[in-house]
């Protein structure tokens, strides 16, 4: 699939994914239709919709609803799987069939009558504002009985894209999302289902392009007359494994791709002067960088073995610093040398002498004390590691910053200068 870069509301195509919604699906895309004239609706192998076999393994082409279908009538086309693939499958069937009908952008609407039709306008209106932005609607639950097991996992999946991005949005399981074809062109997921729609975001916003939210109003059925298709098991099973996945993969201290970079051009810890660069290239606070060194720096002198890593992962996302440089300072508590430091500053903190001996007796028999030792001169170590270690990343990323105030700002391998398209 591909997409442009430019926003148009005649190369908007809107998808609706539908898994056993013959009820409502009439409804949502008449509503749907008054705001935006290009529909497409996706069965995932439903089983109360009339049956056509697809021409292809998966989704077939686009095809106009017989008579019979409950979308007989209205200006859509429609794609089907015999069988059911996954939420996320439909969406990115759709994008392929949107890029080939020449549009740049998909918006996503579930079927369930969830989402209000009139919110497609504030979307396109966002959408041209920030044509490059992944745009998601943001569902207000104060004027909607929305049942407890949404407002808890909105919660508990915006606090781990946080974690995994440094960045925070207001709801990250929201099904109302405007994507640019660039984004699911540029960004790979492994996961086809109900996970689908967070990897999505947090590898977008881990590929340089901007995640934000709108608010949107909501309906929510009585629990009698709500179709829903969440499996509790399975799919917080499939959700708590990709959360797992991509904490580990952000924990490490290793660049992720750039979409608006070349690859010889990624931020690497090989190569701390090009990185400070690249980053100040694309507008990097030198602030922010130093402090998330300082952040990382700081914490790897406590004593908190193997917690380092996380407890850096979760500040600096927190704080919305930058984790790869977090991280990357945070290499330097490696053992013996941060932990040695320590404890000759508690030695002498507690003795007014430093250790001199080291030996069975002083490491083995006395081990407790150098626990001890090691704590009370973290406090010392800790604070003096994160003020050198900023200052180290501050100096040259003022001075790098300054001197590309006097160039052209342009990301190398990028057709944008300053966030804008080069003529």
């Amino acid at each position: 699939m591909t997409g442009e870069t430019d926003f148009s509301p005649d190369r908007l195509t809107v998808v609706v994914p539908v898994f056993n919604h013959a009820p409502t699906l009439p409804d949502v895309v008449r509503g749907v239709l008054r705001r935006c004239p290009h529909v497409l609706a996706v069965d995932d192998g439903s089983t109360d919709l009339p049956a056509r076999r697809a021409e292809q393994t998966g989704y077939g082409f686009p095809f106009v609803p017989d008579t019979g279908h409950p979308l007989s009538g209205l200006p859509v086309l429609c794609l089907r799987s015999e069988r059911n693939l996954g939420k996320g499958a439909a969406v990115l069937a759709g994008a392929t069939a949107a890029a080939r009908m020449g549009m740049t952008h998909i918006l996503t609407v579930d079927a369930d009558g969830q989402h209000d039709p009139d919110a497609v306008t504030a979307f396109i209106a966002a959408a041209r504002a920030d044509p490059r932005a992944l745009i998601v609607g943001e569902r207000d639950f104060t004027a909607c009985a929305a049942p407890l097991s949404s407002r808890f996992g909105r919660s508990f999946s915006n606090f781990w894209y946080t974690v995994q991005t440094g960045e925070r949005i207001g709801d990250v399981q929201s099904g109302m999302r405007l994507y640019p074809l660039t984004v699911l062109n540029a960004v790979n997921c492994s996961s086809r289902r109900y996970a689908f729609e967070v990897e999505v975001l947090v590898r977008a916003s881990w590929a340089g392009f901007t995640v934000k939210g709108i608010p949107v109003r909501v309906y929510y059925p009585p629990a009698g007359k709500r179709i829903s298709h969440f499996r509790p098991v399975a799919d917080n099973l499939r959700t708590a494994a990709l959360n797992t996945r991509l904490t580990l993969r952000s924990i490490l201290p290793l660049p992720h791709k750039h979409c608006a970079g070349k690859e010889d051009e990624a931020v690497s810890l090989l190569h701390p002067l090009r990185s400070l660069r690249l980053l100040a290239a694309n507008d990097a606070v030198p602030g922010k960088l130093a402090l998330g060194a300082a952040v990382g720096a700081g914490i790897s002198a406590l004593p908190l073995i193997g917690l380092h890593s996380i407890l850096i992962i979760v500040v600096s996302g927190a704080l919305r610093l930058n984790k790869t440089v977090a991280l990357a300072a945070g290499q330097l508590g490696m053992p013996p040398f941060v932990p040695a430091l320590c404890i000759e500053a508690g030695h002498y903190l507690r003795h007014g002498r430093f250790l001199t001996e080291i030996s069975l007796r002083t490491l083995g028999y006395e081990a407790l004390d150098r626990i001890g030792e090691w704590i009370v001169g973290s406090l010392v170590v800790a604070p003096l590691s994160a003020l050198l270690c900023g200052l180290a990343v501050w100096v040259p990323a003022c001075a790098l910053r300054r001197s590309l105030r006097k160039q052209p700002r342009e990301v190398p391998g990028s057709p944008y200068v300053c966030g804008e398209k080069t003529p």
